[in-house]
């Protein structure tokens, strides 16, 4: 497989080397940039977008972040090895269905990657675990202006950075970061949290992106407006707002605890139980159980040390990575039993869960 190499090595977002918080799984923030005197991707004639392609990538190769990385483009790889780069969130669903003169350059540690001929002809993106807007701003910022330096930018004096939707001229960056919220879900309170942030115009959206769901408790939220703002202004309103949600979803898991917590406790009683014992589990189903497996290390049912194990089946348990772990291509119908051998044998040697919550007492 092409991408075995990027699959085995460390990345801090798959391996736990750098877990994520108790509810701020990961931040990212996304660049759209476009190449003067060539067309957009989507108008671009086949020769145009090689050239664009070739030049671009000759250019990302050289970038000093990205030594040891994966230079990929989309022609060379399987269905399946696309699926598990976008389970990593490397690549997007649009790339996942072009063929033609697109790629895209990983880091060695896959918190970067740059999408060449998506919608836009360079998608860049930073990702890391945990609440880091300001760290990996600067390191994006930099990032970009080292591109600049042999790439000629689209650029406006009167409206910004170019891009092929109106939606992302500007400043072109989308800032987000993805949240772990089953206090606000539980509570039936996450509503009202998506309709204030709608109000103040961020989005909220699921685990993958616009039109995913919020399976698993897991929500993104990030910037609509790209037009009309700094970048210092956006990523501001941004962290407002996230401190925001963190504050309402720290209320709601302790109200939680203290109203109804022989339901939590049943809960995720009863999620431990499935996920050592079940037989089929659908990718949905075994997701809203990770979550209360997670939602257990919050509460001190299990040790803080359990928490990387989770986070990193949350995405082992994807059909793309499902199927590598098999070696093989599994169908639909059969991908189930597959899922919970997978978990039964993940969960046999969990610690037993202390209802009592002592886990973060001892720690």
């Amino acid at each position: 497989m092409r991408i075995t190499p990027l699959i085995e090595a460390k990345a801090e977002l798959t391996d736990g080397t750098t877990p994520a918080g108790s509810i701020v799984l990961s931040t990212r923030i996304r660049l759209a940039r476009n190449l003067t005197g060539a067309p957009f991707p989507g108008w671009a004639k086949e020769a145009q977008r090689r050239d664009i392609l070739s030049k671009s990538l000759e250019v990302i190769e050289a970038l000093p972040i990205m030594e040891g990385g994966s230079r990929l483009t989309m022609d060379e790889l399987s269905p399946l090895e696309k699926q598990i780069l976008h389970e990593r969130h490397l690549i997007s669903r649009e790339l996942m269905s072009s063929r033609q003169s697109c790629g895209v350059y990983v880091s060695g540690d896959q918190s970067c990657a740059i999408m060449v001929n998506e919608e836009d002809h360079l998608r860049i993106q930073m990702l890391r675990s945990g609440l880091k807007l300001k760290q990996i701003f600067n390191g994006i910022n930099g990032l970009d202006d080292s591109l600049e330096l042999n790439l000629d930018y689209a650029f406006s004096p009167q409206y910004g950075y170019l891009t092929a939707c109106p939606t992302n001229v500007g400043t072109g960056m989308r800032a987000s970061a993805m949240l772990h919220l089953p206090g606000l879900v539980l509570s039936n309170h996450m509503e009202k949290v998506i309709r204030m942030v709608n109000q103040v115009g961020l989005a909220v959206r699921g685990l993958f992106g616009e039109g995913s769901d919020a399976t698993g408790s897991v929500f993104q939220i990030s910037n609509q407006q790209t037009l009309g703002e700094s970048e210092k202004d956006i990523l501001g309103r941004l962290q407002n707002i996230l401190q925001a949600v963190i504050t309402q979803e720290d209320n709601a898991r302790k109200k939680l605890m203290e109203e109804a917590g022989a339901k939590i406790r049943d809960k995720i009683g009863r999620a431990c139980g499935i996920l050592q014992n079940a037989h089929l589990l659908s990718s949905e189903e075994a997701l809203n159980l990770l979550s209360l497996m997670r939602f257990a290390v919050d509460v001190g049912m299990l040790p803080e040390g359990e928490r990387a194990r989770v986070d990193r089946l949350f995405i082992e348990v994807q059909p793309g990575h499902l199927q590598y772990a098999a070696g093989s291509t599994i169908e639909p119908n059969e991908r189930d039993p597959w899922r919970a051998r997978l978990l039964r044998e993940q969960f046999d040697d969990l610690p037993p869960l202390n209802f009592d919550g002592s886990y973060n007492k001892s720690e």
